[in-house]
């Protein structure tokens, strides 16, 4: 799912972001306690898969703020957790994660739709029935030609590139190239997708899949007026179902969230959202530390990116049994790593990427994201917390944890470059552990001769314009690539299929995969897509991470935890499985 965690900003937008976030909302209370349903006594993650202050009381201003814009807030143009998470506000997808603590959170449960999916045709046809009385925040009545128009609209990537390409994947017989904006009648997904009366959708695939309801989970499924779409600029104000709906918004400082007074909580009985507070307030372009600072002080409720606090706030958060109380470790299906672009040379020798993966200090990639309480050290691709994963150590990261210089440079010798390299290495301007993963394999590589030139990019455009986009990618010799990736559900194929399979591959940008051209690993894919069997299909993932290790086609880095801070302000807050953070589906404010 999904990418994760959004310093340096402009004075201008830095003091406007930190007004917005200044204002509103309930100041901590004194003791660790609060007063949400109950008094609640502050521990150590207690919110860890758990309710920690569990309340159904309304009011406030719920502040939030994140370092950077992150890629879109357009419900069809969106692949960021965080976002993913928060869009469940303000719009509503046929299916949802339920907004509960643990693994009941990352069930797909009806949101729009009344009910799941029904299948037919060996899982080719998926129908569904939306729910009656569900309505825009102007009033007007939701489709099934809305939720028809805004799937249609998602398969444009080169208007909409940021989103997952699942549905351009699966749908049967969608033109490639596909845009809504030039074909208004959607007579291009005639096939594909049906409306036989306004309460009813059917999608037709191309092939078999019986897990299509994490499918109807995807923010790309709600629903959409197509008089009122606005193509990239939807992002400003995408139309509301949910319990909030845009109210300002500057795409420099960020946005709020206002009450819809058109939804109507009797159509939503099993999504789980609370709706608690009065407002929510986002702002862009706050420096980490100080989004740190502000949450210890109870000047802020949430890090909106949700992936945790900076290096220097954990260490004295742990330092503390006090602010210790207030954290929470959580574990997510997610890997902090690097892509070693086959496309720029030497990389598309697997012997020269073998050498990077040799030489790197794996120990210095754990602590730039703070050592063991960031996440362990990774050996492969999928987590451990994944459904059927397995864990293997081709090539010793645990047992040379600074590197093995020696192997490196027989690995250079075979592949022509016995004095080494030089190649660039990109990541997200603001992200300060991503740039340390940069310095840290910058100084372990060059041991051996590869020399690393650091190339930072903006979050916002990351994948659509730098790093995502091919022809960049390789006309500017970005050969190392530092990701982060969460799992869109918790199973191989939610985990790895959009970071592996070369055939999602687009030449418009938008990408989370630029080097991994494996057809071997195609083939994996679609044995294990074809496959009812769990434990046989489970085992054919695992085929597919140890192939991409075999090709050295990425450096694992870390299986991520996050230490996240939860102020004394907050009631109702747990994280769960489904979006592997708080749930801000849920989450409300202490009431005096």
């Amino acid at each position: 799912m999904r990418w994760n965690r959004i310093t340096t900003v402009t004075a201008v937008s830095a003091a406007v972001a930190l007004s917005l976030v200044a204002c509103g909302g309930p100041k901590a209370t004194p003791g660790g306690g609060s007063s949400g349903g109950s008094s609640a006594k502050a521990e150590f993650n207690a919110a860890v898969g758990k309710n920690f202050n569990p309340s159904d009381k309304k009011g406030g201003t719920l502040r939030m703020a994140i370092t950077e814009q992150w890629d879109s807030t357009d419900p069809g143009d969106t692949y960021y957790g965080l976002s993913w998470n928060l869009v469940r506000n303000y719009v509503r997808p046929l299916m949802t994660f339920k907004a509960a603590p643990g693994a009941e959170g990352a069930k797909p449960v009806p949101d729009l739709a009344e009910a799941p999916g029904v299948p037919s045709d060996d899982a080719k046809t998926w129908t569904y029935k939306l729910r009656k009385g569900v309505k825009y925040e102007d009033g007007t009545p939701v489709t099934s030609k809305d939720v028809k128009y805004a799937v249609a609209r998602s398969l444009d990537k080169a208007t909409l590139p940021n989103g997952p390409t699942y549905f351009n994947d699966f749908l049967l017989d969608v033109p490639k190239g596909y845009s809504v904006y030039k074909d208004k009648s959607l007579a291009g997904v005639a096939k594909a997708i049906e409306t036989p009366d306004d309460q009813t959708i059917v999608f037709h695939l191309n092939k078999p899949f019986a897990s299509f309801d994490y499918f109807a989970q995807l923010p790309s499924t709600a629903p959409v007026p197509q008089a009122k779409d606005t193509g990239a600029k939807y992002k400003e104000h995408p139309i509301a179902t949910g319990p909030y709906k845009f109210g300002t918004y500057n795409p420099n400082s960020g946005f709020d969230l206002v009450r819809n007074d058109q939804y109507d909580a009797s159509t939503d009985p099993d999504s789980g959202r609370k709706a608690l507070p009065d407002k929510i307030t986002i702002a862009y372009n706050v420096e980490g530390t100080d989004i740190d600072n502000r949450l210890l002080a109870g000047d802020l409720d949430v890090d909106l990116a949700g992936t945790g606090v900076q290096p220097e706030t954990q260490a004295k958060i742990l330092a503390d049994p006090n602010l210790k109380a207030h954290a929470d470790n959580v574990p997510a299906p997610r890997l902090n790593w690097t892509v070693l672009n086959s496309q720029v040379p030497p990389l598309d020798n697997v012997h020269c990427r073998k050498a990077v993966l040799y030489a790197a200090d794996h120990e210095g990639y754990q602590r730039a994201y703070g050592g063991p309480i960031g996440g362990d050290i990774a050996t492969n691709l999928m987590p451990p917390g994944v459904t059927g994963a397995q864990s293997f150590d081709d090539y010793g990261f645990l047992t040379d944890k600074n590197g093995n210089v020696d192997k490196a440079k027989d690995e250079l010798k075979q592949c022509g470059q016995p004095n080494g390299f030089a190649i660039n290495i990109t990541y997200r301007t603001d992200r300060a552990k991503e740039k340390a993963v940069a310095e840290t394999l910058q100084q372990s590589l060059k041991r051996v001769g590869i020399n690393l030139t650091t190339k930072p990019y903006p979050t916002g455009d990351y994948t659509k314009l730098y790093a995502g986009k091919p022809d960049f990618a390789k006309a500017n010799r970005l050969g190392l690539i530092v990701y982060s990736w969460g799992a869109d559900w918790n199973d191989g194929f939610g985990f790895l299929s959009q970071i592996v399979d070369s055939r999602v591959i687009r030449d418009t940008g938008g990408n989370t995969n630029l080097g991994i051209r494996i057809p071997e690993v195609d083939k994996l894919i679609d044995q294990a897509m074809s496959t009812t069997d769990e434990a046989a299909r489970n085992k054919l993932w695992v085929d597919v991470d140890k192939k991409v290790m075999e090709q050295a086609a990425a450096l694992p880095g870390i299986w991520a935890k996050g230490l996240l801070y939860r102020p004394d302000t907050l009631a109702n807050v747990f994280s769960n499985d489904g979006q592997n953070m708080y749930d801000y589906a849920a989450i409300g404010l202490a009431q005096k």
